[in-house]
């Protein structure tokens, strides 16, 4: 028999992992499993795989066994490993595989999964991914051409995953987001990782490994163009500017990462680059010669950051204009800058529709490029500059506003002095203010040469490196041991505790999430984590209304057709309260569904039974105001007082009531206040309740013999909607119910189960006590006769004494109601 090869070796162990992990109950199979696909991870000397069996696994089953993880992650075997073996079996298989497949994997599952435990793993998941270094990794990978080759979708995925990874969490956790994943960390933590990617890719060229930097240009210039250069470059450039120094591997690393920006990000990266390094000669060793080689680039430099734009300080000017002096290569590029910046100072255009920020801003570079330009240079621009400074000056004078002729005074005199024309000097007389002397401390050349020194970078520590702090923590207080005194405080004389009757403690704990509580109850197994689930459902159900309005309906299929397998104690009782508080929470959605399942297939009479019982106990805890918070603290606190006596206010309280338990009073008011009046909020619901019950009970398609043998069901059926028209007593939509109710009674008044006969009694009275008086005698004239008769014959001669009783309750209610409205002659002056 033939071999098989790596491949076909590792899909058929991959796949076989997969069954196991999907049909298999016993924790050492699954154990098995978990650790036969972390073999595939193990890259020391003891794996149990070959290289080959690992590259394939990467290359072909790592993204396949992420997803099938993070599918799983409701499983029932998952939540039954410890903490300990979920960390070394099932976190391992994200940190330690190829970084990017991970990243993409967990990005997508943290927006396919709510809010639930589920999310909470993956996003503690990412989180140690951040915090042990692999985005360096990732970074890493790509500069030495490791990762695998991708096409331009997957390279833009990933760039987008990593840039707007902070944006990604904040959409899905809102109010609940991880520190580490707001921008302001996740961006300093992402700077640190590039730089820790450069600096090995500055060791691998020193020993002759070769390396790109295009991913890492990539995500700086990505980063940069969603808004968040000052954070990244506030980490960058100072640590840059301290590596270029005095290592050339250094600089060419930078000048070729500067050199890999695409140019639809080159603006971006430029601008905050300039604002965020120390000085020109910063900024030179970290791009070097970009503007030359670069046409964005020298755009952006050129003209865009000196004529385009001005809310750039003027430290800002100095570095621009510095960088293009300090290299002889640059500095016909200065030449152009002051052709070009002259031209815009002394075009009388501009000086009329220009802001007077942008002038000023203008007249800074303006003097800046002449103070950077040696005599010689000067000279050939002499006549150029003697042209706009006569033409600038005159239209700057020529101005109704005073900042601006002040700025062409100074700007004229700062010329003149620096082209030293025939030894004669232009001097103005004007007051001297902040814009003034700025103008004039432009011309005084800046020290550069003693830039700071970057302060070291602070990086977020990892799991580990946090593990060995607390354990260097916990390690310190050992010391004390060596000291003779110790051997005073033995402690072999102490009593051990009696641990033979301690039990192991239950590892699952009650969800947090309704979702949560929904993916237990419809695919778990284990029997724990269901009573777990349905003890605390009804609470997370109140607890959340807007949770619950998005499963609603769901949860109450879940519900309806669940049996108590495990033997769960108050199985009942538990998931009819979850019911009764999903009705409560979602009327519509949830009774539509109840009252359209209640008349469909495949469904026994106990259920049938449940869903009008969970109807009847929504209605009326709706019709019930909802009961107001007291303050029980206060009364423990009171007796707590009463039992410690350090309350100075507790002998008054006893003396006071003493006195008015024996002071005799001939008239006393309410002692208790009275009850506020609350809307009821079955009232606007009561339609929905009642007539989508109703609406069914005579059609061919019935799928039971309601009208025939199954009279429990219609007996229980007709007495639930005497309720809902017993809650709904002055609601607007009573009477349309009064007089549908008493419409499907009508036909099965004289039913011969004594259960059905009562609950159509319970109905009529309903009728009566919840319709206005009017209203019978103008809708239900031409039935009160008869109905009257049919209540005389069952109250004297039904067989059933309860059926007698309340035909009388009946019968007195209909005279009570026809007498009132009888004497009440403004009810009848207008019918009448």
């Amino acid at each position: 028999m033939e071999s098989l090869t790596p491949n076909t070796e590792v899909r058929l162990m991959v796949s076989q992992c997969f069954r196991t992990l999907t049909t298999s109950t016993d924790d050492k199979d699954i154990t098995a499993a978990l650790q036969t696909l972390n073999s595939y991870l193990d890259d020391g000397p003891v794996s149990t795989t070959t290289s080959a069996q690992r590259d394939e696994f990467r290359r072909a089953h790592y993204t396949r066994t992420l997803h099938f993880l993070v599918s799983n992650v409701q499983a029932d075997w998952l939540h039954s490993l410890r903490a300990a073996q979920n960390t070394e079996l099932w976190d391992r298989l994200f940190l330690c595989g190829p970084p990017e497949q991970a990243l993409l994997v967990l990005m997508e599952g943290i927006g396919a999964l709510r809010p639930s435990v589920n999310l909470d793993h993956l996003i503690s998941i990412t989180e140690k991914f951040l915090q042990s270094g692999r985005l360096a990794d990732l970074l890493w990978s790509h500069c030495l051409a490791t990762a695998p080759s991708d096409s331009p979708q997957l390279r833009e995925t990933l760039l987008g995953r990593i840039v707007a990874l902070p944006d990604l969490t904040a959409n899905r956790l809102r109010l609940k987001n991880k520190p580490l994943f707001l921008p302001q960390q996740y961006y300093r933590l992402l700077a640190t990782e590039m730089l820790t990617a450069l600096e090995r890719t500055c060791l691998a060229l020193k020993n002759g490994t070769d390396c790109s930097s295009i991913f890492v240009a990539q995500i700086l210039g990505k980063v940069c163009i969603h808004g968040h250069s000052d954070v990244v470059l506030a980490v960058l450039a100072p640590q840059l500017s301290a590596c270029t120094r005095s290592d050339m591997v250094w600089q060419r690393v930078c000048w070729k990462m500067l050199g890999n920006v695409p140019q639809r990000w080159m603006e971006s990266v430029l601008t905050g680059l300039v604002q965020a390094v120390s000085g020109p000669d910063a900024l030179g060793r970290i791009i070097g010669n970009l503007v030359l080689t670069n046409k964005k680039a020298q755009f952006v430099i050129t003209h865009k950051l000196l004529l385009l734009q001005y809310k750039y300080k003027t430290q800002v000017l100095r570095i621009i204009l510095g960088y293009l002096a300090a290299d002889r290569e640059r500095r016909p590029l200065l030449m152009q800058v002051l052709r070009s910046v002259s031209q815009a100072w002394a075009n009388p255009s501009a000086v009329k529709h220009t802001p007077l920020e942008q002038q000023l801003y203008v007249s800074k570079a303006l003097l800046l490029s002449v103070s950077l330009l040696s005599d010689s240079e000067l000279q050939g621009l002499r006549s150029e500059l003697l042209q706009c400074m006569l033409g600038g000056m005159q239209s700057h004078l020529d101005s109704n506003v005073v900042q601006i002729r002040r700025v062409g005074m100074v700007v004229g005199e700062c010329l003149s002095t620096r082209m030293n024309i025939n030894g004669t000097k232009l001097k103005f007389e004007y007051d001297h203010d902040e814009e003034t002397r700025e103008l004039l401390a432009v011309m005084t050349p800046a020290d550069s040469s003693d830039e700071p020194e970057p302060g070291p970078v602070k990086e977020v520590d990892s799991p580990q490196r946090t593990q060995n702090k607390s354990s260097q923590c916990k390690a310190e207080p050992q010391s004390p041991q060596n000291d003779p005194d110790s051997e005073l405080d033995s402690d072999d004389e102490l009593t051990p505790y009696d641990m033979s009757g301690d039990g192991e403690m239950n590892q699952a704990s009650p969800p947090c999430y309704l979702r949560d509580c929904l993916e237990t109850l419809m695919s778990s197994e284990d029997s724990v984590r269901v009573e777990l689930s349905l003890k605390v459902a009804e609470s997370l159900v109140r607890k959340n209304v807007f949770a619950t309005r998005e499963i609603s309906v769901q949860l109450t299929k879940v519900l309806l057709h669940m049996e108590d397998k495990y033997n769960i104690t108050g199985f009942l009782s538990l998931r009819q309260a979850t019911m009764v508080a999903l009705t409560a929470s979602d009327c519509v959605p949830v009774t539509q569904y109840l009252t359209t399942e209640f008349y469909s297939l495949n469904y026994s009479l106990r259920q049938r039974l449940d869903m009008l019982e969970v109807l009847a106990l929504a209605a009326q805890e709706l019709s019930k105001p909802l009961a107001e918070r007291r303050d029980s603290p206060v009364c423990t606190a009171d007796s707590a007082d009463l039992m410690t006596g350090d309350n100075p206010l507790h002998w008054r309280e006893v003396v006071d009531k003493r006195i008015q338990s024996k002071t005799k009073r001939r008239s006393k008011g309410s002692t208790q206040p009275s009850a506020k009046a609350a809307p009821n909020r079955f009232a606007p619901v009561a339609g929905h309740f009642f007539f989508l019950l109703l609406r069914n009970y005579d059609k061919p398609q019935m799928t039971f013999d309601l009208l025939g043998g199954d009279h429990l069901v219609l007996g229980r059926m007709i007495h639930t909607l005497g309720l809902f028209m017993h809650l709904a007593v002055n609601a607007p939509i009573a009477a349309q119910m009064g007089r549908a109710l008493l419409d499907f009674v009508w036909a099965v008044r004289y039913h011969t189960d004594q259960m059905v006969r009562r609950g159509v009694l319970f109905a009529v009275c309903s009728v009566f006590l919840s319709m206005p008086s009017q209203n019978l005698l103008t809708d239900l004239s031409d039935q009160l006769f008869e109905t009257r008769t049919w209540l005389a014959d069952v109250a004297e001669g039904d067989p059933d004494a309860d059926c007698r009783s309340l035909a009388v309750q009946s019968l007195v209610l209909l005279d009570k109601s026809l007498k009132k409205q009888l004497q009440d002659p403004q009810a009848l002056g207008p019918e009448s």
